[in-house]
């Protein structure tokens, strides 16, 4: 009895000061000092007991920094049945300001830590070799024409591992800015310190002469960084970072007075086609231009409309110019594509004059000129013209006269005057040159189905897909130039479609494949009722 009471005496003067212990001493301290400005570093406060998170109040240090991500931990250690707690709260902070900044004394329970005075440097007066993260920007030229394309380098140095982070673009007023390419990745040394080295471009064109301020680009992520406990235990941890670009001003002049023209200003400028010589073309047959305009280190917006010259007798329809930008080899390469259909409305030999653009080169400070030389062509009679059958029908010779002269005469007369009206229906009908672009001297051998032609809306198989059915109906090749004779309002439907294909401006094509397909129906069902009338001179056959 005597021992237990003894052993309980004991184990309660082992437990007494476990009970008794309380907080003695709060400590801070920072892992860098000094710091540039905008850098997040770790505060570190260490209470010797084990606390509430929310034992501590931080309020105080938003006055003077940018207060990030808290962690708390907790620590027990016994040695000997020496029982030591803690609690340790780490914050990430950032200063707002340059010299000297006061993190102030935190207090728990009346136990206070000591303030620590931390230096707040420019990055610009910190060795690179000392620094985890810095940007480096760069432009092309201090000086450009108003819409000349300027080029704005950005590069990013890490020492850390990037865990996700964001580039700002550079903010601008009057002006157009967008990235060039894809962000390059490459490692660089800088006094003798391994960087990862990501690389973004930047164009830029200005809309107005004067100075054009190129405000700093701003990167802000998150980067991998040893742990502050240090040891072989220690991981890495997550950190906040930013840093701030050099801010650049650009001064911008104005469209020279000498210059005559669309104004275009770039390195180089060139135009190229696709041409053949030699080659005989038909009248009323498209020829088809292909022009590229290509512009060195300018914009796509930049690039001016395309002015095709064009002789006496012959029609243009082009088509929508597609412009698009080019990066290749560190060059930003404009380029402007118009393909255009030429139709000639007689035959002879003609010259399409020379295309020419100007543009300005801002090295020479001149107005130069990107041309195209004249083209000589030659262009045949159209082969789709009908040639009406001349010749008489001989009369059939019988012994007995009875009702066949009279039978041939009267058919002799109807068919000169069918053939006279014929030709004078032929010299009435104007013929337009629209009218020639999709003819042909014979059906085409596939052609497709009308309605699978409307579902594309390509005008060109409506029209191919129209002449089979007018041909399968009257029984022989029918060409777009004698659908004027056989139904005038197909003849004026397919000129109206023509006519919204090949126009500058699009137009809406759904009315008029609905009303083609009435009035194919109509002449489809006037057709079959001539042909079910009998005729008047069958009774003459035998």
């Amino acid at each position: 009895m005597v021992k237990l009471r003894i052993s309980f005496w004991l184990l309660l003067a082992v437990l007494l000061p476990l009970k008794a212990m309380a907080l003695t001493e709060l400590q801070a301290s920072v892992d860098k000092n000094p710091v540039t400005q905008g850098e997040y570093i770790a505060l570190t406060v260490t209470a010797d007991d084990d606390l509430e998170s929310q034992a501590l109040d931080t309020s105080a240090l938003l006055k003077n920094f940018i207060v990030g991500r808290t962690s708390v931990g907790r620590s027990t250690q016994i040695i000997n049945f020496d029982t030591r707690k803690e609690t340790r709260w780490q914050i990430l902070i950032s200063p707002k300001q340059l010299g000297q900044v006061t993190i102030p004394a935190f207090e728990i329970n009346g136990v206070k830590s000591n303030p620590i005075a931390l230096q707040v440097v420019d990055s610009a007066s910190q060795p690179q070799q000392m620094q985890n993260l810095f940007l480096r920007t760069s432009v092309s030229s201090d000086e450009a024409y108003v819409g000349q394309l300027i080029t704005y380098k950005v590069k990013l140095y890490l020492a850390v591992d990037l865990q996700r982070g964001v580039l700002s673009a550079p903010n601008l007023d009057g002006a157009q800015v967008k990235q060039v390419g894809d962000d390059k990745d490459s490692t660089d040394i800088v006094n003798g310190r391994r960087y990862r080295v990501i690389e973004r471009t930047y164009s830029i064109v200005a809309d107005n002469p004067g100075k054009l301020m190129i405000s700093g680009v701003n990167f802000s992520g998150d980067v991998l960084v040893n742990g502050a406990g240090g040891g072989m235990f220690s991981f890495q941890e997550s950190r906040p970072v930013q840093a701030q670009g050099d801010s650049t001003v650009v001064t911008i002049k104005p469209v020279p007075q000498s210059y005559v023209g669309d104004w275009l200003v770039a390195d180089v400028v060139a135009l190229q086609e696709d041409w053949k010589d030699g080659q005989t073309y038909e009248a009323g047959q498209p020829i088809t231009r292909n022009i590229s305009l290509y512009a060195s280190n300018a914009d796509e917006t930049s690039l001016p409309d395309l002015n095709i010259p064009l002789p006496p007798g012959m029609r243009s329809y082009p088509d929508k110019a597609v412009k698009k930008t080019i990066a290749r080899d560190g060059q930003t390469v404009a380029k402007l594509t118009q393909t255009v259909a030429i139709v000639p409305s007689k035959a002879g030999d003609f010259t399409l004059p020379e295309v020419k653009v100007a543009w300005w080169n801002p090295h020479l400070n001149k107005e130069e000129y990107a041309t195209l030389p004249a083209r000589q062509i030659k262009v045949k009679p159209a082969s789709n013209t009908p040639t009406p059958d001349l010749t008489m029908p001989t009369p059939t010779t019988t012994t007995s006269a009875g009702y066949w002269p009279a039978a041939t005469a009267i058919l002799a007369v109807l068919w000169l005057m069918t053939l006279g009206l014929w030709l004078s229906a032929r010299r009435k009908a104007p013929i337009k040159v629209v009218d020639r672009i999709m003819a042909t001297a014979t059906t085409p051998t596939a052609p497709a189905n009308l309605q699978s032609a409307i579902d594309k809306d390509d005008a060109a198989e409506v029209l191919n897909a129209l002449l089979h059915e007018v041909s399968s109906i009257k029984g022989q090749n029918i060409s777009l130039g004698q659908l004027t004779q056989l139904s005038a309002p197909l003849a004026a439907i397919a000129s109206k479609i023509q006519a919204a294909h090949y126009s500058r401006t699009p137009k809406e094509t759904a009315p008029l494949y609905q009303e083609l397909q009435g009035a194919l129906a109509q002449f489809r069902s006037d057709e079959l009722q001539k042909k079910q009338q009998k005729s008047p001179l069958s009774s003459l056959n035998p």
